[in-house]
């Protein structure tokens, strides 16, 4: 029985890791926290492959598929960006997404550095 239960666990921790935790993007829509990255990021690699470019509309989020284009609005001045998704993140707990710093400006957000947002991915 234990080597029953042993080779179920093993098969669904290779389930889990063998779709990277990627979900679909076709009407994903959410709400959370969004803050943008630091100047020390910019030429650095993201997990795409990609250097990071902070005057492109570029952002991290951690589960949509590299290349999905998403609109994210500022809820509380309603400005709008759309962003590339080109690498994993944010890192700190109850964000939903980092942006590159071209587009927290366009979102007004470069003074507070966060701001609520939604996400919305856009079916190309």
């Amino acid at each position: 029985m234990q080597r029953i239960l042993g080779a179920c666990a093993l098969l669904s921790l290779l389930a889990g890791c063998a779709s990277d935790g990627l979900i679909d993007p076709h009407g994903y829509n959410a709400t959370g926290g969004a803050s943008y990255y630091g100047s020390q990021h910019h030429g650095q690699r993201t997990a795409s492959g990609e250097r990071f470019d902070a005057n492109s509309l570029t952002a991290a989020h951690r589960q949509l598929p590299f290349g999905t284009r998403v609109q994210v609005t500022n809820l509380d001045n309603d400005c709008k960006v759309i962003v590339r998704i080109n690498d994993r993140g944010p890192h700190t707990r109850g964000r939903l997404i980092d942006v590159s710093r071209a587009a927290a400006a366009q979102l007004g957000m470069l003074r507070s550095g966060t701001a609520q947002v939604r996400v919305q991915a856009l079916d190309d």
